[in-house]
């Protein structure tokens, strides 16, 4: 045979060994099992909670392990609970590297982030009341991308920058509104999130307070998507064949066209002026109007992006700055930091939050202690991932367990005790080894992070300069004691402000700055 003969024989025998073992090795891996899990009936399969979803999910963490299964309907939930896994673990084993730790959330969430971009058939929520147009439950694919890449444009991390003196002003506004009404200090967390929100992407001034009518019917759609959203509220999102009863999901089309003809005139009010040729302050909607061409997006989309963006950016701010007081109020606060760095002649600002690691790692801890996203929101797997000796299979819902990966024992040591320290290096600084997973995992991480971090750092570095913050001993504060939706809220509860500089000192160097 010519030499040519034989490197093609060669060719093609190298060939069908490596098809031959790939496809032996596929075959090995999908007959692997799921991970172990809650048993369930056999028609409707695990049943859920109504409240509290994600105490179930750290009770079955504790029983299952790190990664768990169960069924709901005819679909198969994945269940990420945990940091990182022991080498004591029986998977470790199967995937042990050159790291001390083999990672489940960071590496299924995280590494497998391609396979993970897509969200479930949301029937209720999704299509019904958000018309399909709701970024947070749009399926993967070029539409996501330019949503995204739209919001990313405003709230990229170089542009959210240019927001710090806003947020610093409206910021100084909740120590000033706290000074005057210490008793309503969640509805002034509230107003400052609203009044950020809504000036960037509205352009409009801040508003009275947070019963400003515009306010509350953003409220209001956001109370209904959370009603939809958790899982089991609609069977028809295990069982789609119910969509076609009639008048069964009635309401939900009656809540969209109620937050669609809501969200298309707070952007028609934007175009209105800039069709008259009037001054509009530079926001997300004006950027919209201008930019909807290049985005080809439709009218209604452009109203549920914008629309979108203001209703989650003020509802996780507000939930996050009063888990600032809550903890604040409920743990002991070493200012040391704020008063050599900062001193009381003058507020902290964000220029100096370099020199301010334990403030930062305080308000890193409130993430950790009590997520505002308590179980994170859903992925749906477009292929098979493989972890240890299980499979995840392709159309699984994966969902990334916010409360549970933050109480990992082996990451956080008492994870049920609030201790910055669990952010902090010897040496001092703020650790840079842990991935904060409060804003979500992958492609699907929230667009908005830059701009939530800078509103919680400002906010809780005024809080503390300013108070000293403790519980009311006559009523004590219980720090479980939230709403049940996917994004919680304290409940109502009392703290003590004690201004650590007489009021007129305070509002004289807010004045002056």
């Amino acid at each position: 045979m010519s030499n040519r003969t034989v490197i093609t024989a060669s060719f093609l025998l190298l060939l069908c060994l490596g098809a031959y073992y790939t496809i032996r090795r596929y075959l090995v891996k999908s007959s692997l099992p799921l991970p172990p899990g809650p048993p369930g009936n056999w028609l409707f399969g695990t049943s859920l909670p109504s409240e509290n979803q994600h105490l179930k999910f750290e009770e079955w963490t504790r029983e299952y392990g790190p990664v768990y299964s169960f069924r709901r309907g005819a679909g198969v939930i994945i269940v990420i609970g945990r940091y990182e896994v022991s080498d004591a673990h029986p998977s470790f084993a199967v995937y042990q590297t050159h790291e001390r730790h083999f990672q489940p959330a960071i590496a299924i969430m995280e590494k497998e982030g391609a396979s993970l971009t897509d969200r479930p058939l949301s029937i209720a929520a999704g299509e019904t009341l958000s018309g399909g147009m709701r970024t947070l439950l749009a399926h993967a694919g070029a539409r996501l991308k330019k949503l995204r890449r739209a919001l990313h444009s405003r709230l990229q991390e170089k542009v959210a920058v240019d927001y710090e003196p806003m947020q610093l002003t409206n910021a100084k506004n909740v120590v000033l509104d706290i000074l005057k009404d210490p008793q309503n200090h969640q509805a002034h967390g509230r107003r400052y999130a609203a009044s950020v929100i809504m000036s960037l992407t509205y352009g409009k001034t801040t508003p009275t307070s947070y019963s400003d009518p515009e306010v509350q019917k953003v409220n209001l759609c956001l109370s209904r998507l959370g009603a939809a959203i958790r899982p089991g509220a609609y069977l028809v999102d295990n069982f789609p064949l119910l969509r076609y009863v009639p008048r069964y999901l009635s309401e939900l089309k009656t809540f969209h066209r109620e937050e669609l003809q809501f969200f298309r005139s707070q952007l028609d009010a934007v175009r209105v002026k800039m069709n008259a040729g009037e001054d509009v302050q530079p926001c997300f909607a004006r950027y919209l109007v201008e930019n909807q061409t290049k985005y080809e997006l439709s009218d209604n989309e452009l109203a549920y992006l914008a629309g979108a963006m203001f209703g989650a950016g003020s509802d996780t701010t507000a939930a996050a700055i009063s888990i600032v007081i809550m903890s604040a109020a409920t743990h002991p606060k070493i200012q040391e930091e704020l008063d050599r760095v900062v001193g009381l002649n003058r507020c902290p600002s964000f220029a100096d939050q370099a020199s301010l690691p334990f403030t930062t790692a305080f308000f890193l801890e409130t993430y950790r202690w009590r997520p505002v996203s308590v179980t994170g929101f859903a992925h749906r797997a477009t292929n098979d991932i493989f972890w240890g000796n299980y499979h995840i299979p392709a159309g699984a819902t994966v969902i990334g367990s916010h409360w549970s990966i933050f109480k990992d024992p082996e990451v956080f040591p008492d994870p049920d005790t609030f201790n910055p320290l669990h952010w902090i290096t010897k040496e001092g600084t703020v650790r840079e080894d842990l991935r904060n997973i409060n804003f979500g995992f992958g492609r699907r991480i929230c667009v908005g992070h830059h701009v939530a971090n800078r509103s919680v750092f400002i906010n809780t570095a005024l809080l503390l300069w300013a108070f000293r913050i403790s519980e009311d001993p006559n009523s004590p504060i219980d720090t479980m004691a939230f709403t049940s939706s996917p994004n919680i809220h304290p409940l109502p509860f009392k703290a003590r402000f004690e201004a650590r500089q007489s009021p007129e000192a305070i509002r004289r160097i807010f004045k002056e700055e």
